[in-house]
């Protein structure tokens, strides 16, 4: 992006520099580089947004949980889950404390989902093994395997994790298979 005075300059919008000349509004298309660097007009690349799965806001500097929190109110006490009881017409704690979930059981539970997902494409030979002792191919056996052996390995890196950016790496190792 462009800047002039450390201000932000869009493109395709006139503008006044410091002396308080009007620019057009095609001036930073037209121009060459040496004019724009002749008025204060700088160009700096666009920050890289942090991946919002891991970070708020996408800032690099406000990571997610990694661990689950367990809510609490104001004074500190706990949080619990409410239901509408028809008795009173109203709501009321259930003894179920609120659990705002963190980045590992979040993507432990999308592990799991992976994994399932992947063992269901094939369940249907284990189905027909109990109901009719048909043999499992052992490519079959094989990628089942290695289907679990993954999904535990990465259950177990992402419960070892003690950063955001140690959880990144395991998740950027996933090796599915084929």
């Amino acid at each position: 992006m462009f800047l002039l005075n450390g201000k932000h300059l869009p493109e395709g919008v006139g503008f006044r520099d410091a002396n308080g000349t009007q620019y057009a509004s095609n001036w930073l298309n037209l121009s060459t580089e040496e004019e724009k660097l002749a008025i204060g007009i700088t160009w700096v690349a666009d920050p890289v947004r942090a991946d919002d799965r891991f970070y708020w806001d996408g800032d690099i500097n406000n990571p997610k949980a990694l661990e689950d929190k367990l809510e609490v109110k104001e004074d500190g006490t706990p949080l619990y889950k409410q239901v509408y009881d028809k008795a009173t017409e109203s709501m009321v704690d259930t003894t179920e404390q609120v659990v705002t979930k963190g980045l590992k059981s979040n993507f432990i539970s999308q592990v799991k989902d992976t994994a399932g997902s992947l063992l269901a494409q094939t369940d249907w030979y284990i189905i027909r093994k109990a109901e009719r002792n048909v043999d499992i191919p052992e490519e079959i056996a094989l990628k089942r395997t290695q289907i679990v052996t993954e999904a535990n390995r990465l259950e177990t890196d992402i419960k070892a994790s003690t950063t955001v950016e140690g959880l990144i790496e395991v998740l950027n190792a996933q090796n599915w298979g084929e």
